[in-house]
């Protein structure tokens, strides 16, 4: 099984952090991974995105044209990455900001208000781990076991506190994750 996935959004909202916490859950299941993250010079509310593929065999090249998975959490990035999703593909998406809707009938999308729900929990920091819960709702290609454990190893001790209320916007990411 190989899966590969475009994460992208407005930089700030932690879609290289997302990618980095994917790949390295798939690294501690003995998965082969790659991470490449790619982000103009406004690091902070400039355009980012990360391409993560997850496999069970060797990865050939880290360099995609088209993608199993998008999540886009704003609407240049929808943009852009929608026609970019192979048929038969997921998309996953935060309802904030996106003006116009994505509409493609041969793809499995998803709404995740997961801006909503982080505000709901009084913590924005955990908004893309909400979004994550989703990812793997749907596309399971990592445990929750393991992403916990990822957390602990990208995150610096000092947050180590925060892991449990991540792993609980996990959750709420999944609980979201309806067609």
């Amino acid at each position: 099984m190989k899966t590969e996935i475009i994460i992208a959004g407005f930089g700030g909202q932690g879609v290289l952090s997302m990618g980095k916490i994917l790949a390295y859950s798939g690294l501690l299941e003995n998965k082969e991974v790659t991470w490449m993250p790619a982000y103009g010079p406004e690091q902070r509310g400039g355009t980012a995105n990360v391409t993560v593929i997850v496999s069970d065999e060797r990865i050939s090249s880290p360099i995609l044209s088209k993608y199993d998975v998008a999540i886009v959490l704003n609407q240049p990035s929808l943009d852009k990455f929608m026609p970019k999703l192979k048929p038969g593909g997921i998309l996953i998406y935060d309802g904030f900001g996106i003006v116009n809707p994505p509409q493609r009938d041969d793809i499995r999308i998803y709404r995740v208000d997961a801006m909503d729900k982080a505000a709901e929990m009084k913590n924005a920091k955990v908004f893309n781990m909400i979004v994550l819960g989703a990812l793997l709702k749907v596309c399971p290609i990592v445990s929750t076991d393991g992403l916990q454990k990822a957390l602990y190893k990208t995150l610096p001790e000092r947050h180590h506190g925060l892991i449990p209320l991540n792993m609980q916007a996990v959750e709420e990411g999944m609980k979201l994750a309806n067609e």
